[in-house]
């Protein structure tokens, strides 16, 4: 059955209603019928070919604005022209010759002129449709001819499924004119081709004389380096100063040396072995560490460089760089995102397979971690270690996570670096124009194995059959130019000679005389910090606050501006909060919260804090952000303290742990002059971003010698609420601690967490700060703490005990966190003045000083760590580890369990009342 039988039976009622809808309101159709429309105007008046087309006109007179009969089958063949075009928008890029070693796979694109009822017959005609490409009628053979030359050769382009109109005919203008004349000139050819020679004659020198060692190649990839030569410089032109890269090992050694200008002694020197003059931590094998540099592009523009440091863990770097610019437009460029740019290179396996991709590009236009726009560049070996890309997704494409958000996907073929570069180039002005993100996926290939020593024939033999005798992408192009006559044979051999020539100089130096170990550069701010050492945490920066400034800051914390409706319990809130601090001259936790990060803000510093429900708080204790029960604006108490205060950053994520927390420690490592807090819903959930803690909070210094004073809240305590509200796993942070590389700390008072909080940016060193944070202690009437603890002192390490007689006292108990409150309790019901409670607030840096002088007190008396953990978990093990003391250290704690906890209350009950009766028998 015909596909067009409705139309001819309609007498053209469809056809002519959508024309009339048009001459009323041109935006009332589709924009395809739009430019249909046009057309049919247009033919109405002028000649085509020295003929008068009068389809749908009386006696050849041009249709005014009045409502007219259209002939459905005058216009049968154009609207199939018209759906020929779309075909071609929408599934060009499945015929696009994209693969340089291998032919495509048949995704049925039915693109042929009989999928749309037109034969070899209507080829010479002339079609009203040639306007939505040419502006103009065309005859089919010109329009077919042009959609293929856009559309199917080496570039595949992705954007039809973009809801944005402005962004989708950007888009399709800038390539179907630009992509159909694309047209470089003599010189950007040979700076293209000198790139390349960069690129592969540096791979080929690597291989010969380091032979086999790791440095994952980019042999098969090398347009990756005039591809991001063309990316900054053209970035650069558009007024970014500032670019941060995240990728993984492969290229990046060649990324170092050919973008980032790392020099190519210091790189040799990492391949001989050569130990450093400094020593700063464990360090990190060559393809994992990071650089800064500022380069001159060719057109003078400055541009800082950096890259970031980066584990094996695939993509895990994407957050961190995402955060690291943010905090950089937040900090230094009054959050102009045009000025910063965050470029981040896959592998196709990863960037189809690892979960933090979604994550990163779900957030991407979320007010609390936009950073403008990524631009994703996907260096596509169609292989992953040893697996196929079949195995590897379902998806057709590597790249199909862009939908999510609307981004458009480039691919395009990697031995046609002309190609590569106008990609990255037209990537460049779409992300600055609209701040979004794209995807340029270079389709290319891996000349190796996974590493240099792996055979990669045991797995996919035919395609190393294919990519054995292909030649390199400079090889390729350079025969491209010398054929078209723009480059002299003679000159493309000096240049690869002049190349190998540098590179056997530099490295015959290195031979000679190793060079100085050069540690990676901090930022300038951080200049004025220091490392930390073991004297650092004998004993905490005063951080008291003066009365007057808490104040200031608690007059903010009760008033809301005029007009703005607010709910019965936000009255009774603010009320309270004006009793604490007016009144009663004591603060809660919550309380206490706000005004630390008050206190900073008034200092000028920012305060920015993330993660789930975390304005109002998870357990309805915080409301940092108040809402008008009407409008449901939104008002933040702490940004309205004084003029001039730094800003108070708080936002609700989305659902995700893992990027959030990447997210929250990139912001923290770029700006040491900002308290950076990711909260997690309950303590548990942090093992969603386990990644994140093992490869950067807790190791990032060692490694890398790069310094943060991230804050992680995890809401831990054992209150019956079953396996997963109940533990953060307090055990797997004190397991990664060493060398003060972290602060764990699990505080009881409102008045050590104020000074705990201030700490973190008062000290003259910054070290992340994991704090088993309350829930059940927020409104626990024991827990609140005078103001006046808040106006002097400082953080407390340890707290000792006051009510117990240390003549008659025979146990002590260590202790941590809100199980202190259940065993203070027991000591005042049954007047146990011979049982002393110790606090350990700071489980490391160890405190062992401290406690030394708190047990000295006691004489003979037993020593007993008490948990409310099972007891292969919670602290027992790291105080095994880590009490040095002279007197034995006993345990009491629930027994061991695979589980955290019991996920029936009365149980609950039982265990916790064996615990405190265990701790006073």
């Amino acid at each position: 059955m015909d596909k067009y039988t409705y139309i001819a039976n309609s007498d053209g009622a469809y056809i002519e209603d959508l024309y009339n809808s048009y001459k009323q309101d041109s935006t009332s159709v589709d924009e395809g019928w739009q430019k249909f429309f046009e057309g049919y105007d247009f033919s109405q008046k002028y000649p085509v070919n020295g003929n008068w087309h009068t389809n749908g006109a009386a006696n050849g007179k041009a249709v005014g604005s009045q409502s007219v009969k259209v002939d459905p089958s005058s216009i049968r063949k154009e609207m199939e022209v018209v759906h020929l075009i779309r075909g071609f928008r929408s599934r060009g890029h499945l015929l696009a010759t994209t693969n340089p070693v291998q032919k495509r796979k048949d995704r049925q694109p039915q693109l042929d002129i009989s999928d749309f009822n037109l034969g070899p017959e209507d080829l010479d005609s002339v079609f009203e449709a040639g306007v939505e490409v040419f502006g103009r009628p065309a005859t089919l053979r010109e329009i077919v001819e042009s959609l293929n030359t856009i559309y199917t050769r080496n570039i595949g382009f992705e954007y039809l499924y973009i809801r944005d109109r402005e962004q989708k005919s950007w888009l399709r203008k800038k390539i179907e004119k630009e992509a159909l004349n694309m047209h470089f000139s003599t010189d950007e050819k040979k700076h293209i081709l000198s790139k390349l020679n960069e690129a592969v004659v540096f791979e080929n020198f690597l291989h010969t004389k380091f032979l086999g060692q790791k440095r994952f190649s980019l042999e098969g990839g090398e347009t990756t380096i005039p591809a991001l030569d063309a990316l900054i410089n053209k970035a650069a032109e558009m007024g970014v100063v500032e670019v941060m890269i995240g990728m993984a090992h492969r290229g990046r050694l060649n990324v170092l040396a050919n973008v980032m200008q790392k020099t190519y002694g210091q790189i040799f020197n990492e391949f001989e072995g050569n130990l450093p003059d400094q020593v700063w931590g464990d360090g990190d094998v060559k393809y994992h560490m990071g650089f800064a540099s500022q380069i001159t592009t060719p057109n003078g523009n400055k541009v800082h460089l950096k890259l970031a440091p980066n584990p094996s863990h695939l993509e895990a770097v994407n957050p961190v760089v995402e955060g690291y610019i943010r905090a950089r437009a937040d900090g230094m460029y009054e959050s102009d995102y045009d000025r910063v740019l965050p470029i981040l290179i896959h592998g196709d396996a990863a960037v189809a397979g690892q979960g933090i991709v979604y994550e990163v590009t779900q957030m991407s236009g979320l007010n609390g971690y936009y950073t403008g726009g990524t631009i994703h560049f996907v260096i596509n070996n169609q292989v992953g270690f040893t697996t196929d890309f079949e195995d590897a997704r379902s998806s057709i494409y590597c790249t199909d996570i862009a939908k999510i958000v609307d981004a458009p996907v480039l691919h395009v073929n990697g031995d046609d670096p002309e190609s590569v570069v106008f990609c990255m180039r037209l990537a460049v002005e779409y992300r600055q124009k609209f701040n979004k993100d794209i995807f340029i996926d270079m389709v290319c290939y891996r000349r190796h194995g996974h590493n240099e020593a792996d055979e990669p024939k045991f797995t996919q033999p035919v395609l190393y059959k294919s990519i054995e005798n292909h030649q390199n992408p400079r090889e390729i192009y350079q025969k491209v130019l010398v054929e078209r006559g723009d480059v002299d044979a003679q000159l493309a051999a000096n240049m690869d000679k002049e190349f190998k020539q540098l590179l056997q100089e530099r490295l015959d130096m290195v031979k000679q005389k190793a060079l100085p170990y050069i540690m990676p550069k901090l930022e300038q701010e951080w200049h004025t910090l220091h490392k930390a050492t073991a004297a650092d945490f004998e004993k905490s920066v005063e951080t008291g606050v003066p009365l007057e400034t808490l104040q200031k800051i608690g007059q903010a914390l009760i008033k809301t501006p005029e007009g703005f409706n607010r709910l019965k319990q936000i009255d009774k809130l603010l009320k309270d909060r004006e009793q604490m601090i007016f009144e009663k001259k004591e603060v809660n936790w919550a309380t206490a919260e706000l005004l630390a990060y008050g206190s900073l803000l008034v200092e000028g510093n920012i305060v920015r804090l993330s993660g789930q429900d975390v304005q109002r708080g998870t357990f309805s204790h915080r409301h940092a952000v108040l809402h008008d029960v009407n409008t449901n604006e939104k008002y933040s108490n702490l940004d309205h303290i004084q003029d001039g205060q730094g800003p108070f950053m708080i936002y609700n994520s989305l659902l995700s742990e893992y990027a959030v927390l990447g997210f929250e420690f990139g912001y923290s490592m770029a700006n040491p002059k900002a308290l950076v807090i990711w909260e997690a819903q309950f303590g548990d959930f942090a093992n969603g971003a386990q990644v994140i803690i093992d490869q950067f909070v807790s190791s990032s210094e060692t490694k890398w010698d790069r310094w943060n004073g991230l804050v992680m809240l995890l809401p831990h305590g054992y209150e019956g609420q079953g396996p997963e509200h109940s533990n953060a796993r307090p055990e797997r942070y004190l397991q990664l601690s060493a060398n003060y590389n972290l602060i764990v700390a699990n505080v009881t008072t409102p008045a050590n967490f104020f000074h705990m909080m201030r700490r973190q940016l008062k000290s003259q060193f910054r070290k992340p700060l994991i704090v088993m944070s309350p829930k059940s202690m927020l409104r626990h009437p024991l827990c609140i703490s005078p103001i006046a603890d808040l106006t002097e002192g400082c953080f407390q390490e340890t707290i000792g005990d006051n009510y117990a007689d240390p003549k008659k006292v025979k146990k002590v108990l260590l202790c941590t966190g809100k199980l202190y409150y259940e065993l203070y309790e027991k000591q005042q019901a049954d007047k146990r003045t011979d049982v002393a409670i110790i606090r350990l607030e700071q489980m490391h840096p160890f405190p062992q000083n401290q406690i030394d002088k708190h047990l000295a007190q006691y004489g003979n008396a037993k020593i007993f760590w008490v948990q409310e953990e099972p007891f292969n978990m919670g602290g027992w093990t790291f105080m095994l580890r880590m009490y040095k003391g002279t007197k034995r250290l006993e345990v009491v704690a629930r027994e061991s369990s695979a589980s955290p906890s019991t996920g029936f209350s009365k149980i609950h009950a039982k265990e916790q009342a064996e615990i405190i009766r265990r701790a006073f028998e």
